[in-house]
């Protein structure tokens, strides 16, 4: 039996077929491995000359941080919209901190005994009670010293009142009002205190408030009239001629009394005394004679009847 490989050249790698040509030596096939090149070897550091000053080595230069970790950093600092919402989220978590200690709190009462809780209502009520009873006290104080505080407003303004009042009866305050002017004229001198002081009972009867003649003399209960010719002495002092007679009241009522027949026109124009009188109506009198009060020797105020 023929073996059909063909012959093989020694040093001939199985597969490659022979260079025909004479003198050409076959070439490494790719499974060939180059020869290792020898390493390098370290040059020798060279060395300083003798007397020469060594030469420093250079420090490296810092490496330039990464742009990612500057940003990152950069992202680290809070803006103020950041900075709010962080302070309202702790105060968020306060609140729920606190809530949920009271909640562990009132869960308390749901583990306690049916007589603790009966004492704890009792309790409760009692104070409760005590309160409501404290807040009545209160309001019937606070009532009281309202009704107080009216009474004595009330006691003061009356007070007042009554002070205007009988002041401008004693003559001791000036006063205002409607009334009525009477001008009497006595030429000859024969009126005497006797007719002034039956004009003055006649305003009076009238209701005449407040009196003054010759704008000088304030007429009260306890004025004098003195006949002194020329003339009439009124409370010490003298007045003559015409004889003015202011008075405050209804201004109808007076003008009449004082034109009644008979009465004080009538007799100053009569032929007693010869004279002339002059009634005018006036709607705002001014009086503003004042009467000094004396104090008296004997009589003192009494104590009332009702007490």
């Amino acid at each position: 039996m023929t073996d059909d490989k063909p012959d093989q050249t020694p040093g001939q790698t199985p597969g490659q077929t022979p260079d025909p040509r004479p003198g050409n030596k076959p070439e490494p096939t790719a499974s060939a491995q180059p020869e290792p090149k020898p390493a390098a070897q370290p040059e020798p550091a060279a060395q300083p000359e003798p007397g020469s000053k060594p030469v420093p080595t250079p420090m490296p230069k810092p490496k330039t941080p990464n742009l990612a970790l500057r940003r990152l950093r950069t992202g680290f600092k809070p803006s103020r919209g950041q900075a709010i919402v962080a302070l309202v989220l702790a105060l968020v978590a306060c609140m729920a901190v606190v809530q949920v200690r009271v909640n562990r709190a009132d869960d308390g009462y749901q583990n306690a005994r049916r007589e603790d809780l009966i004492a704890i209502l009792d309790g409760l009520g009692q104070n409760t009670r005590r309160l409501e009873s404290e807040i009545t006290d209160l309001e019937e104080r606070k009532n009281s010293l309202s009704s107080s505080a009216d009474k004595a407003q009330t006691a003061r303004e009356q007070a007042e009142a009554q002070v205007r009042t009988l002041g401008i009866l004693a003559g001791t305050l000036p006063a205002q009002g409607p009334g009525v002017r009477i001008t009497l004229n006595d030429p000859q001198g024969k009126m005497t205190s006797s007719n002034l002081l039956d004009a003055i009972e006649e305003l009076r009867d009238a209701g005449a408030e407040a009196i003054q003649i010759n704008g000088a003399v304030r007429v009260v209960a306890s004025t004098d009239f003195v006949d002194d010719a020329p003339g009439i002495a009124i409370d010490g002092k003298k007045v003559t001629s015409p004889y003015v007679v202011e008075a405050i009241g209804e201004s109808h009522n007076l003008s009449g009394a004082a034109n009644f027949p008979g009465g004080l026109v009538s007799e100053v124009t009569g032929p007693q005394v010869g004279g002339t009188a002059e009634v005018t109506e006036l709607t705002n009198l001014q009086i503003t004679a004042l009467h000094a009060p004396e104090e008296h020797r004997y009589a003192r105020p009494a104590a009332s009847p009702t007490k």
